[in-house]
């Protein structure tokens, strides 16, 4: 099957998933990785929210490239309100001349209120709902100047003047795409949103298994069609040019991996594979800070379930392989020797469109 292929700029590197600080940012960091992105023929380019706001890069993207698809991935919602939420991604969408994406998401409790301060409502589903909803109400206010009439258990919007309006754009349809983990966040994508933004703690058999169906349900309930939701997957990635690199890559991978299984919210995937116990042996590593001791507890048959490992001359076979099926459009997360060969990089874009 033919992939749309996105990538990501300004991704987190290996040292920040075992304790170690994140590099400084800059415009021209930013403009060369968009144009690099583009050159290679990636259909898409997305920023995260892992500790840089994701919205403001992706003005500069806007600005210095002019095909590639743009979105975060994703924005946590709660921390913003829906109306500062659907600002932005109206004005990114209207910037860049209709190629933007919203990519949501909850985070957890723990770090929305410690974190970014702000508060959690239980439970976090039907809140994003109502998010989802309020924002979607607000892009047609901001379309048509209809007087706003959204009120839900979370949110109300009935107040918005033409002075405080931005006012129609000619790309009024803004993709709303979920990150989704559990059942409920995709099925509410299936039922109300453009895509799902697959996490890559979500393994594969467990993507097949649990999340496809889980946004057909939601589809079906709301009379669409499964093919009217893009799924996106962005798994684990293990490359090397030779079996040597790839052994180093493997044991990196092993400490990213660690980073998110760590986390109660995502330990339904665990517990699909009967890895429970790891996971909460991780999460009891991660409160006592003992960060270089989590890695060991990923093994390989759970580094086969999670990730794409293979040398970097196999490496669009093995995801062809691994990824039909699941992901018709896969995010490559690359490392940075290899994001640094543009042919290597083109050729592998190009494979996997023409797989």
């Amino acid at each position: 099957m033919a992939f749309r292929v996105q990538t990501v700029l300004l991704s987190p590197e290996d040292g920040q998933h075992t304790g170690g600080a994140q590099p400084p940012i800059d415009v021209a960091r930013i403009t060369e990785a968009a144009r690099a992105a583009e050159r290679a023929g990636f259909d898409g380019v997305t920023v995260p929210e892992a500790g840089h706001d994701p919205f403001l890069p992706l003005a500069i993207v806007a600005e210095h490239t002019r095909h590639v698809s743009l979105a975060t991935n994703v924005a946590i919602a709660f921390p913003r309100s829906p109306l500062v939420t659907a600002q932005l991604a109206w004005d990114l969408q209207q910037l860049s001349g209709g190629r933007f994406a919203l990519g949501l998401g909850t985070q957890v409790r723990s770090h929305v209120e410690r974190r970014y301060a702000s508060d959690w409502t239980e439970p976090a589903g039907p809140r994003l709902r109502d998010y989802v909803s309020c924002v979607m109400s607000m892009f047609e206010t901001f379309q048509t100047g209809a007087r706003p009439a959204f009120e839900s258990d979370h949110y109300r919007f009935t107040l918005m003047s033409p002075f405080f309006s931005p006012g129609p754009i000619a790309h009024p349809r803004v993709p709303i795409q979920l990150a989704a983990v559990k059942p409920y966040m995709a099925r509410l994508a299936g039922e109300l949103c453009a895509g799902v933004r697959v996490h890559p703690i979500a393994t594969f058999r467990y993507v097949r298994e649990v999340l496809l169906p889980a946004v057909a349900a939601g589809a079906e309930a709301r009379g669409r069609s499964s093919s009217d939701v893009e799924i996106i997957g962005a798994p684990f990635l293990a490359i090397g040019r030779d079996e040597t690199d790839l052994a180093a890559a493997k044991e990196a991978l092993r400490g990213h991996i660690a980073f998110y299984a760590s986390t109660p919210t995502y330990h339904a995937v665990l517990e699909h594979h009967g890895w429970q116990d790891v996971g909460h042996e991780l999460h009891r590593l991660s409160k006592e800070r003992r960060w270089d001791e989590m890695p060991s507890r990923i093994t390989d048959e759970m580094l086969d379930e999670w990730a794409v490992v293979a040398t970097s001359d196999d490496f669009a076979t093995t995801v062809t392989r691994r990824c039909a099926g699941a992901f018709p459009t896969v995010l490559l997360d690359l490392p940075a020797t290899l994001r640094r060969d543009e042919d290597w990089v083109a050729a592998t874009v190009k494979a996997l469109q023409a797989a």
